[in-house]
């Protein structure tokens, strides 16, 4: 019998991850601007990505964006093609460490991919002419800081708990 690709257990749990990428941002949108500052969405992505791996991680990135938007209107098309990039991103640079390797290296460094990613497709293609580095800088990094200090605090001890458990 040859092993299949797909492990029951990872597809459940990257299934749970997109529909929690679904639901968090509707909760934390009626709080003005918390998608922005908090960052609902990336969570899931990334959780998905260190728990699951590459793939799973990816396909979080893309369904959860294109759900989420085709469901709640959040990402508004405007956005969902550079969220949906960066959201891809996250979802495959999270699952790309080993785990030897250190948790929070595989996370910082899967966070500042998904944002290089989305300013690169912002600058290049999405925003091209309306786009600066100041622009990217403040919305990758002043208004999100409140949502990457949540990420740093919660995905560790969750992704912990899951391979514990």
């Amino acid at each position: 019998m040859t092993k299949s690709k797909f492990n029951t257990k990872q597809l459940v749990l990257a299934a749970l991850c997109v529909a929690l990428g679904v639901v968090l941002p509707v909760a934390f949108h009626s709080i003005p601007n918390a998608g922005s500052v908090l960052l609902p969405m990336h969570i899931p992505v990334l959780l998905c990505g260190l728990v699951c791996g590459p793939v799973y991680g990816l396909l979080s990135g893309i369904l959860t964006s294109l759900l989420s938007s085709m469901i709640t209107g959040m990402p508004p098309m405007a956005y969902l093609p550079s969220m949906l990039c960066e959201l891809a991103a996250y979802g495959l640079a999270a699952g790309t460490g080993k785990r030897p390797l250190d948790l929070y290296i595989q996370l910082v460094s899967a966070m500042l991919i998904g944002r290089l990613v989305y300013g690169v497709m912002n600058a290049l293609i999405f925003s091209a002419g309306n786009y600066s580095f100041a622009v990217f800088v403040s919305g990758a990094f002043v208004t999100a800081l409140p949502g990457i200090v949540i990420q740093l605090v919660l995905l560790p001890a969750v992704v912990l708990l899951l391979e514990k458990a």
